[in-house]
């Protein structure tokens, strides 16, 4: 990848201007929206909704908190997230794309979910929240898509209270190299198929694809975590490291 001082950074495979990946991303995630969640199923073969459920478990919120949703997208982590902080808590869901939260939130609503819900859409590099404002941190696939990973990692050091805990769910590397070349065949071979053939859209599936090849392994992100500032920072490897979740403390 591109270090973040440099005038390119990755848009998947592609180097590109750092000044155009906010406005690339949105576009695919503009153009994916409306297949989003069945895409979700279809190429994780329902697994994506496992992964969620642990993330969410691996929090500490409990009855009464504020959670920040975090790239909330569609909706599926500000779910778990409600039922874990209850009708005493909220949730704030904090994404950049403006068709990404609609969705979410006419999912939200036609779910009886909307109660003690909040919908922002703001750059999760620079978050419009004050500091010290929320009792868990939870950004599920959305790491990879920001341009700063590093801002990104010292906004949700910034806005999460002393003492408590953040979540980063998202694709990694897988553990052996027999499950690798099984997962990139699959990756490349097929999930921009499935895209061309669901959401009629190859070139956004690439892009996400390739995202994932891009972004740091277990320890690197590791590594970056605890340079932002967090402490008893670890990651649990979920599907032989296809996924992982990563998480720290701001103690």
């Amino acid at each position: 990848m591109s270090p973040n001082n440099r005038d390119t950074t990755d848009f998947g495979f592609q180097p590109i201007p750092t000044s155009e990946k906010v406005s690339r991303v949105a576009e695919v995630f503009h153009s994916v929206a409306p297949q989003y969640d069945i895409m979700n199923d279809i190429m994780s073969l329902g697994l994506h909704r496992l992964w969620k459920y642990f993330a969410v478990s691996q929090t500490q919120l409990q009855a009464g908190d504020h959670a920040l949703d975090l790239a909330g997208g569609t909706g599926d982590m500000t779910k778990l997230l409600f039922k874990k902080v209850g009708k005493t808590g909220h949730v704030t869901l904090c994404d950049i794309n403006r068709r990404m939260i609609e969705s979410g939130r006419a999912r939200l609503t036609n779910s009886n979910y909307i109660e003690n819900i909040t919908f922002a859409q703001a750059n999760a590099e620079t978050l419009p929240f004050i500091d010290h404002a929320f009792d868990g941190v939870v950004m599920s696939f959305g790491l990879r898509n920001v341009t700063n990973k590093m801002a990104v990692l010292a906004e949700i050091y910034r806005v999460l209270k002393t003492g408590k805990k953040m979540i980063i769910l998202e694709f990694s590397t897988p553990t052996t190299i027999a499950l690798k070349k099984i997962y990139d065949q699959y990756s490349f071979k097929i999930i921009p198929k499935i895209g061309a053939w669901v959401a009629k859209d190859k070139q956004s599936y690439q892009y996400l694809v390739e995202s994932i090849r891009m972004h740091p392994d277990q320890d690197t992100l590791l590594n970056m975590i605890e340079a932002s500032g967090f402490s008893r920072c670890g990651y649990h490897n979920l599907a032989g490291g296809i996924v992982a979740v990563h998480y720290g403390y701001k103690l």
